[in-house]
């Protein structure tokens, strides 16, 4: 195996944290989300105008109504008790319709107000709106058919008119009792005093209060008092309604532009910019302030952002990839072909025996590396559709290296395993193939440096760092150590430059770069070290640190 893998520094100096991929993303609570909060104000706002407004009105409405009830109740007392002493004579009790007549037309009465007067036969003998008939003498205009901008004007304000009418009655308590003229008199002539909320015969809607007009307990008749204003109420109302609803549009209207402004058009930017990656006018996106952001499309930028800069470099790498496996796969083909050619170009049996340990070294070499890329393809494949489980470390560890032992030979170094808290916990959550593979491929890069008599230590720990609690895995071998120079470079895919005496043939410089992506996708980092005794190089250490599993899940 070659050497690969991310490396730190001896222990002297300090090694920088790395940011782990895959690691998840902080969540952002709904309520305290900032989008979340300004569609719901946004939305509610002119809600709240509206709902303000016609709570406001109804109560102004009510107390308006209630108002002219007591003015009503208190003005029929009034006419009724000097009804009573003026216009009603002692035997019989009987009204004096001359006198009841003279009274009202003396009266000062507004517009909207009406009396009627009705003797115990539910007959009326005074009505004022018969009384103080007067008539609007002025010129008439002159007769035109309206224009149907009028005509619609017309048939739109009788529509709204209408939706106030049965909106407003719908699920309302009714300020006063309904009643027809002649049930108010029926139960006023039997001593009751009613007030009621109707439509009088000119489909006005009528405030009336009726009231008995009685002398020592006797009937002469009935007062009624009503006006016609409550549609002048309901007109203020609505009137005073208008600037709200107006107020309510602009918040609305303001609103969406807002939403407009501050979530489509993002969005819309996020899609052109992902249009123009997917058409090949942009490597990368191009978002400009969204990436600065503080809320969810800020979020969606970076990630949006990050996808593609790892969808790119993924493309880069798979094109080196391809590249230097095109490479790789043809150094042992030339060296073959060339072997073969020489071969068959000379006679000498000796040559000839050398150039076929060329070409079965060459052949090794070659299926070596067409092994190492096919597990590289199909490891890939895993690490996506498997699913992270509960991996025990030291039952798995164990196993591998019982392996070893039970199958070394004589040549082999020794592999030995060692748990420095056995009463832990070395619990990951992971899967159960790859990290094994990361085991077999450390155990096996360190068995081809260590000499025959070695040792290769693995070595289970729990420990504490800056990212928080890790399970330590660390293999060591009694090898040459790592070249400063070259801590880097064992990284490279491919990389096989191996010390003097190494054996050749057996290494693709495959299995640390392996070792490094299977690390990372559990969210793992893995350095590489020389082990230093009497400040002498005594070895290579490499150490893979992943985070612990949950105590539940």
């Amino acid at each position: 195996m070659a050497w690969g893998i991310a490396i730190r520094k001896p222990e002297k100096t300090s090694r920088p944290e790395k940011v782990v991929k895959g690691a998840p993303r902080k969540k952002r609570p709904l309520l305290w989300s900032p989008i979340a909060r300004l569609i719901l104000a946004s939305n509610l706002a002119g809600l709240i105008i509206l709902i303000a407004g016609a709570l406001v009105l109804n109560e102004v409405r009510a107390s308006l109504v209630t108002a002219r009830k007591a003015s009503l109740e208190e003005m029929s007392q009034l006419i009724s008790s000097f009804m009573t002493e003026n216009a009603v004579t002692d035997l019989p009790v009987a009204l004096d319709i001359d006198t009841v007549i003279k009274q009202l037309t003396s009266m000062p009465l507004t517009r909207t107000t009406r009396i009627i007067v009705h003797d115990p036969q539910h007959e009326i003998v005074a009505d004022t709106r018969l009384i103080k008939d007067v008539i609007d003498k002025r010129d008439l205009p002159p007769i035109r058919e309206p224009s149907w901008l009028e005509q619609t004007w017309l048939d739109t304000v009788r529509a709204i008119n209408r939706t106030f009418e049965t909106v407003s009655a719908t699920g309302r308590q009714p300020i006063a009792e309904a009643l027809s003229l002649d049930e108010e008199v029926t139960r006023a002539l039997n001593g009751e005093a009613v007030f009621s909320e109707r439509f009088n015969d000119q489909a006005d809607r009528v405030l009336s209060v009726t009231m008995p007009i009685e002398k020592v307990l006797r009937v002469a008749g009935t007062l009624t008092v009503e006006t016609s204003d409550v549609s002048d109420i309901i007109a203020a109302e609505r009137a005073a309604l208008v600037p709200l609803i107006i107020v309510a549009i602009l918040v609305s209207f303001i609103t969406a532009t807002l939403l407009t402004l501050g979530i489509a058009r993002p969005l819309r930017r996020l899609a052109l910019a992902s249009d123009r990656v997917t058409t090949g006018a942009a490597e990368r996106l191009n978002l400009g302030q969204l990436h600065n952001r503080k809320d969810e499309i800020g979020d969606l930028a970076r990630a949006m952002e990050a996808m593609t800069v790892s969808l790119y470099d993924r493309i880069q790498e798979n094109e080196r990839f391809a590249a230097d496996v095109a490479h790789e796969l043809k150094n042992p083909l030339t060296s073959i072909r060339s072997a073969v050619e020489t071969s068959q170009a000379i006679s000498d049996p000796a040559m000839k025996e050398k150039m076929s340990s060329v070409i079965a070294r060459d052949v090794v070499r070659l299926d070596r590396l067409i092994s190492d890329i096919s597990n590289l393809s199909r490891l890939e494949a895993e690490i996506v559709r498997e699913k992270l489980v509960r991996v025990n470390l030291r039952k798995l560890l164990e196993d591998i290296v019982s392996i070893y032992q039970d199958t070394a030979r004589e040549t082999d170094a020794r592999v030995t395993f060692t748990v420095t808290d056995a009463s832990s916990a070395h619990e990951v959550m992971g899967r159960e193939g790859p990290l094994g593979q990361i085991i077999r491929n450390l155990v096996e890069n360190a068995r081809s440096f260590s000499p025959p008599a070695g040792e290769v230590t693995v070595t289970l720990s729990n420990g504490k760092t800056a990212r928080g609690p890790v399970v330590r895995i660390v293999v060591e071998d009694q090898g040459p150590g790592i070249p400063p120079d070259k801590l880097e470079k064992i990284f490279q895919r491919f990389y096989t430059d191996r010390p003097a005496g190494a054996k050749f043939g057996n290494n693709s410089g495959l299995g640390l770069s392996i070792v490094r992506q299977i690390a990372e996708t559990h969210r793992g980092v893995v350095w590489a070290e020389n082990r230093m005794t009497n400040d002498q190089v005594a070895g290579a250490r490499f150490i893979v640190e992943l985070p612990p599993a949950p105590l539940h899940i």
